[in-house]
């Protein structure tokens, strides 16, 4: 982007919702860790999150609500997409204290729409900027909800969240949790009528709120650690014990007193252990009391170009500006003729009249739309997202 100009990979990106570097067929960035998320202690939260939800769309809509147990499962960008309508109502609430990263809603088209219809007493509520208020003012209550149970565990004080912000796009818009993350499941039923609320939760911040709740796998100890057992080996060995049958005879040598040898310091001679030569066939290494742990060489993933630092960095470009473009349609003319123009000219594009328009964000098509007059101005309604094969064949 050093020229201004960005690419079409990075506006696919940005559709999409993740970073372009280091992609694999999953949508993942190759070589990220997945988080190892504690689902049954966040499950159980979430169950203890049932009631208070329901009372708050209770109250809010004046109907009958009711919920099903909730679930939470780690998943993919993939496995969450797979689960979502073609068009949802994404709403971000990020975390901004006490815990950083990802934290979003998702519900149906259809289950806004009644939720705002209820709320405002209409009948078939429009998804406008009023539509997105009544969302945001529900599912706040939700997050306040959860903060204020988080905060009684004494581990998350001070947690908060941005301000929720909704909006009306197709799926594959929705701006998704980098890697594995929790994702929450709420099945809901609205005056007689089922729907599910999602609420996914980036990988870190679900793991941290787990710990918080008492659960959390504990980490595993790296490759090559020393355990108690080893540890009271060495604490023996500096105190003159025999190393792993030092005192037996090494090679048909007894085990007499080494002269000038200081096991503490792993000193025999002034000749440092670590450049004995083997006695009696046998290496030094062989004494120990445990086998030394081999490993088979690690040898870096060359295909995945990002970092986890840089993993997030498609954050940075939410407030860049571009220059967006309606297209009526295009047509050639010769000098001779442009010159020629004047006031009352008719010129004959290439479009036929009803064909949908099309989109371009730095002049480059990203969609096709019909065009609307909204009060006094001309506006767009986009009617179709290109994929990327139609979006490369427009750029020959």
């Amino acid at each position: 982007m050093s020229d201004g100009v960005i690419s079409q990979d990075e506006i696919d990106a940005l559709l999409s919702g993740v970073p372009v570097d280091g992609l694999n067929a999953s949508g993942q960035v190759s070589g990220a860790p997945s988080a190892n998320i504690d689902a049954a202690t966040l499950t159980k939260f979430a169950g203890e999150l049932k009631d208070p939800l329901v009372e708050n769309l209770k109250q809010m809509t004046g109907v009958e609500v009711s919920a099903g147990e909730p679930t939470v499962e780690a998943a993919t960008r993939d496995q969450f997409l797979a689960k979502l309508p073609e068009m949802v109502i994404a709403t971000t609430a990020d975390f901004s204290n006490g815990l950083k990263g990802d934290h979003l809603y998702v519900i149906s088209t259809e289950c806004a729409q009644k939720l705002v219809s209820l709320v405002n007493k209409e009948e078939n509520a429009a998804l406008d900027d009023m539509a997105m208020s009544v969302i945001n003012e529900t599912l706040s209550t939700h997050t306040n909800d959860e903060i204020t149970a988080l905060d009684k565990t004494g581990k998350l004080a001070g947690l908060a969240c941005n301000p929720a912000e909704s909006i009306s796009v197709p799926k594959a818009m929705v701006r998704i949790p980098q890697n594995t993350f929790a994702l929450f499941t709420f099945p809901l039923t609205v005056d007689g009528q089922a729907y599910t609320l999602w609420e996914a939760v980036g990988g870190d911040p679900a793991q941290s709120i787990a710990v918080a709740l008492g659960g959390g796998a504990a980490a595993a100890p790296a490759g090559g650690s020393l355990n108690a057992a080893d540890m009271a080996a060495l604490g023996g060995m500096a105190g003159g014990a025999p190393m792993g049958g030092m005192g037996a005879p090494m090679g048909g040598m007894a085990a007499a007193p080494m002269g000038g040898m200081q096991m503490g310091g792993m000193q025999m001679g002034g000749m440092p252990m670590g450049g004995m030569a083997p006695m009696g066939g046998m290496p030094m290494g062989g004494m120990m009391g445990t086998p030394p742990n081999v490993q088979p060489l690690q040898y870096p993933n060359l295909m995945g170009g990002a970092s986890p630092s840089d993993q997030g960095n498609i954050g940075l470009l939410m407030d860049v500006f571009m220059e967006m473009t309606v297209e009526l349609g295009r047509t050639k003319k010769p000098i001779k003729e442009i010159l020629g123009f004047g006031e009352g000219t008719i010129i004959e594009l290439d479009k036929l009249a009803g064909e949908p328009v099309d989109i371009l964000v730095n002049h480059k098509p990203i969609a096709k739309g019909e065009v609307v007059v909204i009060d006094e101005n001309f506006g767009v309604r986009i009617t179709e997202i290109l994929s990327p094969q139609e979006r490369v064949s427009e750029l020959h």
